[in-house]
């Protein structure tokens, strides 16, 4: 992320202690510390709540979400990883979409691709792009909308979009902009945040998706946000899809 200052759905998450080294620099691979375990979260769409699996948050920290598949609900198996400088939620957000369909490059690999720097991943369709390279396809496609707030045609297309890339297996990176007043759980409530997160499941029952967030802002890093919310958090940025 970057800043700028002044139908319930039962997760089942596997997850390692992926935490940095002592001393290591920030932006250096992790290694596991002790075998993974098991945790299971149960979170409720129709709540819009938050499911903070496992409290963990140092960068790096990794662990393994089963999907769920229900009537009216669908979410994706990926392998969630909190990013591991403050600038690579693009390179993090991207690896958990290739995740689901793949083993992703490492974060530094898919910084690398994406041309990311300490100003962050400068447009969603270089995120694009590196999704469709790494799978060799050309089923991403970059979304923009670039008025606030959405048009309902805009809002239309989005869903149809989530429900199939979803029912597809393929999730959803997502580019936005969370301002005061608009945000997703735990985000600084007094700062604008530029950031990037993966679509990895839908209620259509109750018009929300899951979310997987790289940032892990008060460990919030699996959890439900309403459609409206979403769509709102996307004008004047876009998606892949």
């Amino acid at each position: 992320m970057r800043r700028k200052l002044a139908a319930a759905a039962l997760v089942t998450a596997t997850i390692g202690a992926l935490a940095l080294p002592a001393g290591a620099a920030q932006g250096a691979p992790p290694r596991p510390d002790t075998a993974p375990t098991a945790v299971s979260v149960l979170d409720h769409g129709s709540e819009a709540g938050t499911a903070v699996v496992g409290d963990r948050n140092a960068p790096g920290t990794r662990f393994h979400v089963d999907g769920v598949r229900a009537e009216g609900t669908r979410t994706l198996e990926i392998d969630y990883q909190v990013q591991e400088t403050g600038w690579w939620c693009g390179p993090a957000a991207t690896r958990i979409a290739l995740s689901a369909r793949t083993a992703p490059p490492s974060q530094a690999d898919l910084a690398a691709q994406l041309g990311t720097t300490e100003a962050g991943t400068d447009h969603i369709g270089q995120v694009t792009g590196v999704l469709n390279q790494n799978l060799g396809t050309g089923w991403y496609e970059t979304k923009e909308i670039p008025n606030d707030p959405p048009t309902q045609e805009q809002k239309d297309l989005l869903w149809q979009d989530i429900v199939t890339d979803i029912d597809n297996n393929y999730p959803l990176v997502a580019n936005i902009v969370a301002p005061p007043g608009n945000q997703p759980p735990g985000y600084p409530s007094d700062e604008t945040i530029y950031h990037y997160f993966t679509v990895i499941g839908y209620d259509d029952v109750n018009r929300t998706v899951l979310i997987a967030d790289p940032a892990s802002f008060g460990g919030n890093q699996i959890y439900w946000l309403s459609f409206d919310q979403l769509a709102s958090l996307i004008a004047t940025k876009g998606y892949a899809a």
